[in-house]
């Protein structure tokens, strides 16, 4: 019998970039949708903005995700 002589990595870098590709493709929709449905960051008219920390919404999901 003939023995195949084909390069492993060659294939196993192509199902690694096929499999981030379709991750990739994946989650775009949705962090598209997310960024649409996100309201434009600003003070309202009349309040002055406040300098320094806030816990805004992306702080608050870190401190979810990041409990014991």
């Amino acid at each position: 019998m003939k023995q195949d002589h084909t390069d492993p990595q060659g294939r196993r870098a192509f199902l690694k970039t096929s499999a981030a590709a379709g991750v990739a493709a994946a989650l775009l929709p949705g962090v598209a949708a997310a960024v649409a449905a996100e309201p434009a960051a600003g003070p309202a008219q009349g309040q002055v903005e406040k300098k320094g920390y806030r816990e805004s919404r992306h702080v608050l999901d870190y401190y979810r995700t990041a409990r014991f």
